[in-house]
């Protein structure tokens, strides 16, 4: 299990999406995520929210699936009703 620090959010990539383009130039890459730890300077966001993040800001962790990024990538919280 991981502890966010500072500005930091861990979080689970989303892997349902699937990109159906003819080439790939990063198929690993994921840019939205549901939140499992934040830092003690986290503001915006709490953990079980599903956010959008600026791809490529990710930093992978070593369990496969898990990422952290830090609070200013965060583009936007993902709403649960439209």
């Amino acid at each position: 299990m991981y502890k966010a620090i500072t500005d930091r959010i861990i979080i689970k990539l989303d892997t349902a999406t699937e990109n159906k383009a003819d080439f790939y130039i990063r198929p690993e890459s994921n840019n939205c995520g549901v939140v499992i730890s934040v830092g003690d300077k986290v503001r915006e966001v709490k953990v079980g929210d599903k956010i959008i993040f600026h791809q490529f800001d990710e930093l992978p962790l070593p369990e496969k699936g898990l990422a952290a990024v830090r609070e200013k990538s965060v583009l936007g919280i993902v709403a649960q009703s439209f």
